[in-house]
């Protein structure tokens, strides 16, 4: 798809997801039991043919460069075209809730220049969507709109989100935070490529702004338009929505859809054995990926690559990233336990369901 080029913006703040972010990006969080984050947007834009795409990355990159590497998983390590990882700017002053800072795009303006494209695809790092981003393309094409907003109904009250307001068939307006069934901002859009480079001209002097508080007074002067997306999408900005998000995947239909073999999502692989059940070992609604090692009882949980529940130990309702063990007789209920932990044997750790307990990575493990 040489007429289009995609933008993923890594560079904004997201505090509500406490822990989760200590030494890493939102973007690099690890998702499902072996993703990242920033798989599903890479993935949705390698699917609609989509082959240059430019990561917008922040001060804490490290971990997100060590998943992307060259893009090579996602079939982005080409001679034309693929994977630039591109800088994002020191935030400064900016609005709360900035995802497409203006800065960050015309601080990258040779990566758009040097494109031969009509359209330009961004979207955020923290969108759980199996979306089919050349039909995005082909709807805004046919349209002929300067900019088409990918939305969805909000299935519950969201303050991190926008709201997006319609009449007669073109966006008017957004507004912060947005209640269950109003029509929301997916964070993905569709721009011209003509209309954002003279957009990054004009407003040079405001480049600290949002893109969509830059248009907020123009939108009687443009084609803006909205693309419902109905399939299953989920934003993730707050640890608590990581956390009820993630449980979802426990439903076979929520996993079926975003783990669609026509659309696969992509990640860096990584070689590891299948999961091994020991005798007496009792596992229930949970998902559990390669590498595992169980001895004791799993139960409506999440479980990563690596993790190690010894005998007696029990997990309930909870999250265990990469290279945990879980030692004999702990019990851990309603908890996210970050990667590399060693839970010592007869510990109990528990949160609630309201409150659901963080113990943040062991930077020191190897």
């Amino acid at each position: 798809m040489d007429r289009a080029i995609g933008i993923i913006t890594t560079n904004y703040d997201t505090p509500e997801l406490r822990e989760l972010i200590n030494g890493r990006t939102a973007a690099s969080v690890p998702f499902a039991g072996r993703y990242r984050m920033i798989d599903f947007a890479l993935s949705n834009m390698v699917n609609a043919g989509i082959t240059s795409v430019g990561l917008i990355t922040p001060y804490k990159y490290r971990s997100l460069l060590d998943h992307v590497g060259a893009g090579s998983e996602w079939s982005l390590d080409r001679k034309s075209g693929g994977l630039f990882v591109l800088p994002g700017s020191v935030f400064g002053i900016s609005s709360p809730g900035s995802r497409f800072l203006l800065r960050d795009l015309r601080r990258n303006l040779v990566f758009l220049t040097r494109a031969a494209a009509r359209y330009v695809v961004l979207t955020t790092a923290n969108v759980v969507a199996n979306m089919d981003f050349a039909d995005l393309i082909n709807v805004h094409e046919k349209s002929g709109a300067d900019i088409t907003m990918a939305c969805v109904d909000a299935t519950r009250d969201e303050k991190n989100l926008s709201n997006v307001h319609v009449e007669n068939g073109k966006v008017t307006g957004t507004s912060k935070g947005v209640k269950a069934g109003e029509l929301a901002f997916a964070d993905t859009f569709v721009v011209t490529y003509e209309l954002l480079m003279k957009l990054l001209e004009w407003y040079g002097a405001i480049d600290y702004l949002d893109f969509f508080e830059v248009i907020s007074g123009d939108y009687d002067k443009m084609d803006v338009r909205t693309y419902k997306f109905e399939g299953y999408l989920r934003t993730i900005y707050a640890a608590e929505n990581y956390f009820r998000n993630s449980m979802n995947l426990l439903n076979p239909a929520v996993a079926d859809e975003l783990f669609r073999k026509d659309r696969p999502i992509m990640t860096k692989i990584t070689d590891a054995p299948p999961a091994k059940y020991a005798a007496g070992s009792k596992v229930t609604n949970s998902l559990i990926p390669a590498g595992c090692h169980i001895e004791g009882t799993v139960e409506d949980s999440v479980l990563f690559r690596g993790v190690t529940v010894c005998k007696g130990a029990v997990v309930k309702n909870s999250i265990i990233m990469q290279s945990c063990t879980i030692g004999e007789n702990a019990v851990v209920e309603n908890a996210i336990i970050d990667r590399s932990n060693k839970i010592a044997p007869g510990t109990v750790l528990k949160g609630s369901p309201d409150a659901i307990l963080i113990k943040e990575k062991n930077e020191l493990a190897i």
